[in-house]
């Protein structure tokens, strides 16, 4: 049997039920923030890397929160964060009918912008190294270059570079106790400052440094305790430079003379040194709490570092990058006593080539990478790639050319950050780019090749 329903029923039920609707409409939010002892109506704050703030959005009564971002959590009302880099945090308010409403925070660490290492490593392009000044033994200008000024940080960023590496020797301006000089601590403050002014992401580590970095049991202990005690001051020093500055806690690990695969022993070590550089610079707060730190796998060989790297436990997620270098075939980039000079498939000489080098090699090696660390999040730096020039023999820049700009463009389109290793001599068998007197292009054509094949 059919029941028939009075029109004037159906309509009055719509009209409930519309009413209904009506009624349940989401909730307006008061944003509140307290920065210090006082409440304040605003939904932006700009505090100091490591401080906390206290988000206390209204209503203060009836319906349920919830929040997300700034590692802000759970169902209180009032959330209090602590802030390394800047982040938005977003209060949810269900109010007693079931309408939802949203309210930002946007909380501001002036210096450190909410990128992930994988994010900032895109905004690098390709690099310049500052090479045999900062960590040249004896002194800045001991191994042949003059001091560094500010027209030479100009000059790499004019040319389209925006990155520099500044490798450093610290342990001979230290005393007994590790206490860094003053006066060194003063002088690569000023060369950084010079770079940053120049608009250059910055790259400081602790170079060779004369060796004393042996990944060995024996050594295990003392220099995790010179690492530590280093990267404490150096971080300390730097704690309120902004996320442009990066730190690589060291370079070319090995046992001194040993290029062989490392031992179970070696690998343990050398990874214990990256776990307490990691350490030593969180625990100094301020910007450093978040920065974006570099680290190394075993003598930064690829191979060594895909099998034996271990990525450091880190407090902070996504701010840890890996470095390797790359000079295959070493007879043809760095060998001077070597007759191998043409490189890749436009080789014409065979007695000139080694070909197990060529370009597939290349790709294999930086795909290596990719999967084992730049698909995880984790980019990658190629802190050191360059061959010397062969003045001597006729058609030789034209490789040498070849080789940089596929090493840079394989590099890049990899996930990795290109480094150019120059040691400043630009004369026959050197790998320098500019004059470093006058920091005058020398090879502006390898120049923009290598610029460009960042892009």
């Amino acid at each position: 049997m059919k029941i028939r329903v009075p029109s004037c029923l159906v309509l009055s039920l719509a009209v409930i039920a519309a009413d209904a609707v009506a009624a349940c409409s989401a909730t307006a939010i008061t944003p509140y923030v307290r920065n210090g002892s006082a409440w304040s109506q605003t939904a932006s704050v700009s505090i100091v890397a490591g401080t906390s703030v206290v988000l206390g959005p209204h209503p203060t009564t009836g319906g349920s929160w919830s929040w997300s971002g700034c590692a802000a959590s759970g169902t209180a009302r009032e959330q209090t964060i602590t802030a390394k880099a800047t982040c938005t945090a977003t209060a949810t308010y269900t109010n007693s009918c079931g309408a939802t409403s949203t309210q930002a925070f946007a909380i501001t660490v002036p210096g450190m912008r909410d990128l992930t290492s994988l994010q900032l490593s895109k905004l690098m392009g390709a690099g310049w190294n500052l090479g045999n000044s900062l960590e040249s033994i004896g002194g800045e200008t001991r191994w042949g270059n003059p001091a560094v000024n500010q027209a030479m940080f100009d000059a790499v960023k004019a040319a389209g570079f925006k990155t520099v590496r500044i490798p450093v020797s610290w342990k001979q301006y230290a005393d007994a106790n590790d206490n860094i000089s003053a006066t060194w601590m003063a002088r690569v403050t000023q060369v950084v400052n010079q770079a940053h002014a120049a608009g250059l992401f910055t790259i400081v580590n602790i170079h060779w440094d004369g060796g004393w970095m042996q990944p060995t049991y024996a050594q295990q202990s003392t220099v995790n305790a010179r690492i530590a005690r280093f990267w404490t001051q150096i971080a300390n020093n730097f704690k309120s430079q902004d996320d442009t500055l990066l730190f690589a806690g060291t370079n070319e690990v090995m046992v001194t003379g040993d290029y062989g695969a490392p031992t179970v022993e070696y690998a343990t070590v050398q990874n214990s040194f990256n776990q307490t550089f990691v350490n030593a610079v969180r625990a100094t707060g301020g910007n450093n709490a978040a920065r974006h730190l570099i680290v190394q796998g075993f003598n930064t060989n690829i191979e060594y570092t895909v099998s034996d790297a271990t990525v450091p436990a880190d407090p902070v997620a996504n701010r840890l990058m890996m470095e390797v270098h790359f000079y295959d075939p070493y007879d043809f980039t760095l060998n001077a006593s070597s007759n191998i000079w043409q490189w890749g498939a436009t080789a014409t000489d065979a007695s000139a080539t080694e070909t197990w080098a060529n370009e597939s090699h290349v790709d294999a090696e930086f795909q290596k990478m990719k999967v084992r660390y730049v698909d995880q999040g984790i980019p990658v730096v190629l802190g050191e790639f360059a061959a010397i020039s062969r003045t001597s023999i006729s058609g030789a820049e034209a490789y040498r050319t070849k080789w940089d700009q596929y090493i840079a463009h394989s590099a890049f389109s990899h996930g990795a950050v290109p480094i150019y290793w120059d040691a400043g001599s630009t004369a026959n068998n050197g790998s320098g780019l500019f004059n470093r007197n006058t920091a005058a292009q020398v090879y502006p054509s390898l120049i923009s090749t290598i610029v460009n094949a960042a892009r």
